[in-house]
């Protein structure tokens, strides 16, 4: 595998990034493509062009990068698999939700791999540092429709990614359950102390 045009790609990206943080508002908004081109990595993907996918993956839908540039530096693969996992921000929210489940499984295979490493590393976020203003509510909301979406994901030639997402989900999940009980025995107890 070139390591060249993936450490270029990175550059790239943090430069695009470079005013922006994650939805923590602290996190540096390169710490997440880094993140996921190193799960990618770590699961046995060494295809530059899923690399460098990974590396670009927000820039057009978050920073307006013209793909035309995106094509220059790196290519018509590497734009192609940037603009498969672009959001239309044009769109409400809820039907992007809904058009992610849709269409999961017509993506290229690449595009799946970038696509579950993404997500696994949004939930782990999600479980380690949520956004401010963020209810367990909308975190299970989150985990249910990444599970969704994973059914057009799955494709077998990566079976420990799909097994990390999978076990990914059940952890939040589980995670936000601990979160909603320890709540409720806050409340129930809080609740006793006013009758004592």
């Amino acid at each position: 595998m070139p390591l060249e045009p993936v450490m270029q790609a990175l550059l790239f990206s943090a430069h695009e990034h470079r005013k922006t943080r994650r939805k923590d508002q602290i996190t540096p908004y390169i710490n997440h493509p880094l993140a996921v081109v190193y799960k990618l990595v770590e699961h046995g993907v060494r295809d530059f062009v899923v690399l460098c996918g990974a590396a670009l993956h927000d820039v057009v839908e978050d920073e307006h990068t013209d793909p035309v540039e995106i094509e220059a530096r790196f290519g018509a693969e590497v734009t192609q698999i940037v603009l498969e996992v672009t959001d239309n921000k044009l769109l409400p929210k809820s039907e992007r939700k809904r058009l992610h489940v849709e269409t999961a499984r017509a993506l290229s295979d690449g595009a799946k791999l970038l696509k579950m490493a993404d997500k696994i590393c949004n939930m782990t976020d999600l479980a380690h540092n949520p956004p401010t203003g963020w209810s367990t509510k909308l975190i299970r909301g989150y985990a249910e429709w990444c599970d969704q979406c994973m059914s057009g994901y799955r494709t077998g030639q990566y079976p420990t990614l799909e097994k990390e997402f999978d076990d990914t989900v059940s952890n939040l999940l589980a995670h936000i359950s601990n979160i909603e009980s320890q709540q409720q025995d806050d409340i129930i107890s809080h609740k006793g102390g006013e009758h004592a």
